[in-house]
């Protein structure tokens, strides 16, 4: 089972983003698109909760490659 973690990799401001998309195996860019779009429709919600999960979801440890 794979674990999430921010990506170190794949970061663009925090890494939650790029490791969320890796958890689902979808495409990063597009999962950057939707959550953009997401946290401009929801007056700030989706940026809280991503504020929030920067801080709860770790970084991906360097014995994880």
């Amino acid at each position: 089972m794979n674990k999430l973690f921010r990506s170190t990799t794949d970061s663009k401001l925090t890494g939650l983003c790029g490791g969320l998309a890796q958890w689902l195996g979808v495409n990063p860019t597009l999962f950057r698109l939707v959550v953009v779009a997401a946290a401009l429709c929801s007056f700030g919600t989706v940026a809280l909760m991503y504020v929030i999960g920067s801080i709860l979801v770790p970084k991906v440890p360097y014995s994880h490659f």
